[in-house]
């Protein structure tokens, strides 16, 4: 992902993508972009150019925070993000497309100069029978496949996958056949990710089951050393009417040139809705060499009209974990979030 500062050019951005799609036409999007916390619960805004369908998802997030660590403060700003894609269908029934995401966020607007920063990512994807194969940057596609649900509202739980990651650049594919889902994505260091996800209803219920596993690169909260991240985790999630229970238990190894460590979690949430009401509760709690980690949300969102909500968040964490002389873990956050937010 890049990063720039005060940048405020994503409408341009997502006309350049839209005008470089190829001839044709095609029905869905491949692939998204949006690895975020915060995406768009509407159906897209689809519109044909010539051959080509452009669709557009997006929303526009006012929240105001109270941190209740070290005495209380209060911070107010504002997230804006967007994803365009161009797609079209190819006279051999392949479907390619072009797809930009770009995400504008402001923080500390209490704070003078307030701390803007503007990050985006592109990919291109063909797609057919047999699949899509894409390049750019897609290397959250496997993770965000089969990691745990999102809380509501302003829920983040902290802590709830492995840690260490892979690069901004790569490729990956994805397929279905049945009731699988399998994926694989490879970054520009040869690191990578391979997932596959289980889905099929049982009697009233809705039964899913993911599986990862991957190797990766994590830096430590003191910045000190770099470590190589094997780490393998399971989701298992029951979904009843409009109430959902999950579970995941991960392990990760941690190796360096100096010290490495060993970190078993499991994280655990239930969401619900009732009407325009909706909720979360989620915990986490998670070992490296005999220290631990634990963080918790609440989360909440009532939706006021079409794309137009109120969200609460009440999220913790607390970790402190030195691996000898490094710093791997230092976080102790308690913070309540309340926002309005529209999606489009």
């Amino acid at each position: 992902m890049r990063a720039y500062r005060n940048r405020r050019g994503p409408l341009l951005a997502c006309a350049v993508a839209a005008g470089m799609a190829p001839a044709g036409f095609a029905a869905a999007q491949d692939i998204s972009l949006n690895y975020e916390r915060l995406s768009s619960m509407e159906e897209p805004i689809a519109f044909e150019m010539g051959d080509v369908t452009v669709a557009l998802t997006g929303l526009l997030d006012a929240p105001l925070s109270l941190d209740g660590e070290d005495g209380a403060s209060v911070d107010a700003g504002l997230i804006g993000n967007a994803e365009v894609s161009a797609l079209a269908q190819l006279q051999n029934r392949w479907r390619v497309s072009l797809t930009y995401f770009g995400q504008y966020v402001t923080d500390g607007a209490f704070a003078s100069p307030p701390d803007d920063r503007y990050t985006d990512r592109a990919a291109l994807s063909v797609g057919g029978v047999w699949g899509t194969v894409a390049g750019g940057n897609v290397s959250g596609i496997v993770r965000e496949g089969t990691r745990r649900g999102r809380g509501a509202g302003n829920a983040a739980l902290a802590f709830d996958d492995a840690l260490g990651g892979l690069a901004e650049w790569g490729g990956g594919y994805t397929g279905r056949f049945g009731p699988w889902v399998v994926g694989a994505a490879v970054d520009e260091d040869a690191d990578f990710e391979i997932g596959a996800t289980f889905r099929r209803p049982m009697d009233n219920t809705d039964h899913r089951l993911t599986l990862r596993i991957g190797r990766g690169v994590y830096a430590a909260a003191d910045g000190s050393r770099r470590f190589d991240s094997t780490a393998i985790g399971a989701v298992g999630e029951v979904i009843y009417g409009s109430l959902s229970f999950d579970v995941g238990l991960g392990y990760e190894r941690l190796a360096s040139s100096g010290p490495d460590a060993e970190r078993w979690y499991l994280s655990s949430g239930i969401r619900g809705k009732t009407g325009v009401f909706g909720w979360s509760v989620e915990a986490h709690y998670g070992r490296i060499e005999g220290e631990h980690e634990v963080s918790a949300a609440l989360g909440a969102r009532y939706d006021l009209a079409r794309g137009l909500s109120a969200n609460l968040g009440l999220n913790h964490a607390k970790a402190g974990v030195d691996v000898g002389d490094t710093r791997l873990l230092d976080t102790r956050d308690t913070k309540a979030v309340l926002s309005l937010r529209y999606s489009f």
